[in-house]
């Protein structure tokens, strides 16, 4: 089945109120897509995961210049092979960062196809799922002036428990007093309920100041520590988990079992998180998650992207096994970014709901969405058709 077309679109949203995270000002919410259709007419959705501050503009260039003459005229249906054909030909000058992304895009695009065209969805093809449901969690907490907002962000916990979220990632690394001080509040203001909490600095600190708040932090029970330093700084993730007590998660800025092969022999992470827009797509993440096991590495996606990174990480997550098996086994969960962001609902025809706290795993074929084509004509700053 050959792929004849693919079209890259580069949407972006202005934000009303700008918000901060550790490592800057996010001012507009962009993406990446890729549609790919083949001879028959299937057509398969991608995309590529655009950090908070990433122009989605690199990777729209990578799949238009470098990707797309590597996968239009071969076989949809092969999507291992055509993987392995565009790592190879971008190790040069790829394996990591947007270069990823963009080969993640085309990955989750063919992956889409392949259940179409054998009218299941992914997760069959992945293997089966272990779950027919997940739960989320809240990932949000940003802030829209700087330190000093933890009252805010209490009532923002409070807002999140009301509708539903029995999860909750807060956003720190804006100073480890600043950070204490809206973990003291919202912790105050959930007042010990069943809230589970996990923290996520962005890698905003050292070895030094992430140790301290790691300590600090040991009270609230959290479920992980996430990013507590730069990507790169491999030996301090490793320092950190056999100091803290609190379990350590990163690897959404990493890529391909190449790179997460280097997290595992170091033995550096308690909970592994790649994103599925920017590890290598389902290809990618596969391989990840069998090396993860073979660890005793949790396995717990990263995403925050749009209605499509969504259902991809859906259908990934349905595929994950438990990592400790027990009667009672802890699950992985859902991310779902609450801040403002237009492509989530009105991307798709048929947007995810929250139901008696879980996400069902869409059944559809493939990744088991319609794209409402208006929302993306809306919101296009540039597009590109390559045949």
């Amino acid at each position: 089945m050959k792929l004849t077309q693919l079209d890259v679109f580069v949407v972006k949203a202005r934000l009303d109120t700008p918000f901060a995270f550790s490592q800057g000002w996010v001012h507009q919410r962009a993406a990446t897509l890729v549609r790919l259709t083949t001879e028959s007419g299937l057509q398969g959705w991608g995309e590529a995961f655009t950090q908070g501050l990433e122009p989605p503009e690199i990777a729209a260039a990578t799949i238009e210049h470098a990707l797309a003459p590597l996968v239009l005229g071969k076989d949809a249906l092969r999507p291992a092979v055509l993987w392995q054909a565009m790592y190879n030909q971008t190790r040069d000058h790829g394996r990591k960062g947007s270069v990823m992304s963009a080969m993640s895009a085309i990955d989750i695009a063919l992956w889409d196809i392949c259940g179409k065209h054998h009218t299941v969805p992914i997760h069959n093809l992945l293997g089966g799922a272990f779950r027919e449901s997940v739960q989320p969690y809240a990932t949000g907490f940003y802030r829209v002036r700087g330190p000093g907002e933890a009252d805010r962000l209490a009532a923002e916990a409070i807002g999140h428990r009301e509708a539903g979220f029995s999860a909750m990632k807060i956003k720190l690394g804006f100073g480890v007093r600043d950070d204490l001080a809206v973990m003291e509040a919202i912790a105050t203001a959930l007042n010990d309920t069943e809230v589970e909490l996990m923290v996520d600095t962005n890698h905003a600190y050292g070895r030094r100041d992430a140790m301290t708040l790691g300590h600090d932090l040991a009270n609230y029970n959290l479920r992980w520590y996430e990013e507590p330093v730069v990507p790169e700084d491999i030996a301090s993730y490793t320092a950190l988990r056999e100091s803290l007590n609190v379990p350590i998660a990163g690897g959404e800025n990493e890529h391909s079992a190449f790179g997460f092969n280097n997290l595992f022999q170091a033995q550096a992470l308690d909970v592994v998180q790649p994103d599925i827009g920017s590890c290598g797509g389902f290809s990618a993440a596969r391989d990840i998650l069998g090396m993860a096991q073979a660890n005793g590495v949790m396995v717990n996606p990263h995403v925050w992207g749009t209605a499509i990174a969504q259902a991809a990480s859906l259908q990934f997550i349905a595929t994950i096994p438990i990592t400790h098996h027990s009667l009672f086994p802890t699950e992985p969960i859902l991310e779902y970014d609450v801040s403002n962001h237009p492509f989530r609902n009105h991307l798709v025809a048929d947007p995810w709901a929250m139901i008696d706290g879980r996400v069902a795993i869409p059944q559809q074929p493939g990744l088991g969405i319609e794209i409402n084509m208006d929302t993306i004509e809306q919101y296009q700053t540039q597009s590109a058709t390559l045949t």
